[in-house]
């Protein structure tokens, strides 16, 4: 089956900051999209600009994972939308989110907390280490790959104790960050991946994007089966 995935970038860096017009002229998306392309999914972008948000109820159903990266305008996401994308992750649908999605409104209504965490931007090598080698995610790597250049994020990180935590950040400053967290939720997968400061070309990096695609096929939903609520007035044996 041919992985259907939407790449949501919120969109608006490329148009108000020529620094990251020149990092990424197609946008912070495409570079994803190309890529997973080259890996035999079917890739489509969506931005934050276009008519609800280019997430329309017939594009959600049409896809299998959503990755979602944004930033500057986090409050500007219609909350209709967002229940619609929760809705979707309840089902099945995968969610991946990217770098300071972790604000997002979708990714703090899923977690239940307030996601923040401390941040600086100084230009600092990162250093990923793998701390589940046998996940899927981790498919293809060494113990861990260095980033040359990334925005800091540091502990403490105010989410929910992941389900699964698949990788950990050094930064050259000395903090560290847990920078890979696998979640559920309903019958969705949920991922969080650190790395993808909007200056910095880390969205060309192959381990950057080997580690996306990964998340990708593990997030895909399963074929398990469906789930049901509320009053059952048959009972499955006979009482009495």
């Amino acid at each position: 089956m041919t992985l259907r995935v939407t790449v949501w970038n919120e969109g608006r860096h490329e148009k108000t900051h020529e620094d990251v017009r020149k990092m990424y002229p197609e946008g912070l998306h495409q570079p994803i999209v190309n890529f997973l392309r080259e890996q035999g999914m079917q890739a489509r972008a969506a931005t934050l600009d276009e008519p609800e948000h280019g997430l329309t109820e017939a594009a959600l159903a049409e896809t299998d994972v959503l990755i979602w990266w944004g930033h500057m305008a986090h409050g500007d996401v219609q909350d209709a939308i967002v229940e619609r994308v929760r809705q979707r992750v309840l089902e099945g649908m995968g969610l991946i989110v990217l770098h300071s999605g972790h604000f997002s409104k979708i990714f703090k209504l899923l977690m239940g907390t307030s996601c923040n965490l401390k941040w600086r931007e100084a230009n600092e090598r990162e250093r990923i280490w793998v701390v589940s080698p046998g996940h899927p995610i981790t498919e293809g790597l060494g113990e861990y790959f260095e980033i040359p250049r990334e925005e800091m994020y540091g502990e403490f990180f105010d989410v929910p104790a992941p389900d699964e935590l698949v990788f950990v950040s050094w930064f050259q400053g000395g903090e560290v960050f847990r920078s890979g967290c696998c979640y559920t939720r309903g019958r969705g997968r949920i991922f969080y991946f650190r790395p993808g400061h909007e200056t910095y070309p880390t969205y060309y990096q192959p381990e950057v994007l080997r580690v996306i695609a990964n998340a990708v096929r593990w997030a895909a939903p399963s074929a398990g089966p469906s789930v049901t609520f509320g009053q059952r007035p048959q009972p499955l044996e006979k009482l009495g």
